[in-house]
């Protein structure tokens, strides 16, 4: 999940005040009893804010601290996401609730299911992620559909009152049933991901995870985790090509995935377009731009065939988190390409609007001459393929 962002006047309040206040006290420790203390009054007042829906609040002293560089961004970034997805026992005989997510990344020439997951399925998931995942003694909540990326939570406190629900379920090793008629529409495309989410819960100290146990280890969990939770989880998601991430708390999970879903798409357009088109990768040509708005934004993929400039086909490569002007991306793109077969890399270095179709909102794609293009395909070939393809 991007936190980057563009900095905005915003009027204070007694409330954003403190938020700040607390955030850079905290940023300024210098020992590790100091930090216990901050981040108790911290999470205090963030749980309040989350509590009565002051997201403005929240979000405004973010860009704030942001626009300002201090370290006490970070530190109230990291401690808001904690209060949206945790619940913390008070006394000795309440349980800590931590809300989790298992990530999958999946491509298909078909629309890549999400929704509803049958009482079959959720009863092996439960299964894997407590033999699996989970601390012997931890108990699960485990929402009943599959997300897509339209469906998670989009602010903090949105994330907070499904955290919540899961909270619940967890203390009494329930699953949360999930209306998917209440949920936001899916777009189709190429490439997603998809999320199953859920909360596990254990007495205040003990050990919420397999790979906090004596004996646990976390390679070994993940290892196990997508091959026997896979297994479970594939039936979900016929005719998809799939990849499993570990399952982590519910922010870094989602972080994870955006990070993953930008090589594993790039992969999956070069699978696709050897597929529709029947030309080896060889024979594919791709074209790697930088597109700004206010900002370096993001990078745009075109692709062409050999001896055309036609743009066939776009990934968009956004970045994440800190990532800025000086960032690695293009090294990463051209090593995805070429271990993906792609032997005819460009790279463009001119600074390009972040430009969309007037007709539909796709983006535009660079072809080799520099020029910001829509992507289509042969006509022998679009009638077939997905409806989105960036």
């Amino acid at each position: 999940m991007k936190r980057n962002r563009l900095p905005r006047r915003a009027r204070q309040t007694p409330d954003s005040e403190l938020l700040t206040r607390l955030a850079t006290r905290l940023s300024q420790s210098s020992n590790r009893i100091e930090d216990a203390y901050w981040e108790a009054r911290l999470a205090a007042h963030i749980d309040r804010l989350l509590a009565s829906d002051a997201e403005e609040t929240l979000i405004a002293v973010l860009d704030q601290l942001y626009s300002g560089g201090s370290r006490a961004y970070d530190e109230l970034a990291d401690m808001v996401e904690s209060c949206a997805e945790t619940r913390r026992a008070e006394t000795a005989g309440e349980l800590d609730v931590v809300m989790i997510a298992a990530p999958l990344l999946a491509w298909s020439r078909f629309q890549i299911p999400s929704g509803g997951i049958p009482p079959a399925q959720m009863d092996a998931l439960r299964v894997q992620l407590q033999a699996h995942v989970l601390a012997a003694d931890a108990k699960l909540g485990l929402a009943d559909v599959l997300y897509s990326p339209d469906q998670l939570p989009q602010n903090y406190v949105a994330t907070a009152q499904l955290a919540e629900k899961l909270a619940k379920a967890a203390i009494h090793g329930r699953n949360l049933k999930v209306d998917p008629a209440q949920l936001a529409e899916t777009m189709s495309f190429l490439s997603d991901t998809r999320y199953l989410i859920g909360a596990v819960a254990a007495p205040r100290g003990a050990a919420l995870f397999r790979w906090q146990e004596d004996d646990g280890d976390p390679a070994e969990s993940f290892r196990q985790w997508a091959q026997q939770g896979g297994d479970a989880l594939r039936p979900l998601l016929p005719a998809c090509a799939l990849e499993f991430l570990p399952v982590l708390a519910y922010h870094a999970a989602v972080r994870d995935a955006d990070r993953a879903s930008r090589p594993w798409s790039l992969r999956a357009a070069v699978a696709f377009l050897q597929t529709v088109l029947n030309r080896p990768a060889a024979e594919l040509r791709a074209v790697v731009a930088p597109f700004h708005d206010r900002q370096l934004e993001e990078f745009r993929i075109g692709f062409t065939q050999a001896g055309s400039s036609d743009v066939v086909h776009g990934v968009v490569w956004p970045l994440l988190e800190h990532e800025d002007e000086n960032n690695d991306a293009p090294a990463q793109i051209e090593a995805t390409l070429h271990e993906a077969g792609v032997a005819s890399v460009l790279l463009l270095d001119q600074r390009f609007p972040l430009e969309f179709c007037d007709d539909c909102g796709a983006p535009l794609y660079p072809n080799p001459e520099g020029e910001p293009m829509h992507a289509e395909l042969p006509e022998e070939q679009a009638e077939t393929a997905p409806r989105h393809l960036h």
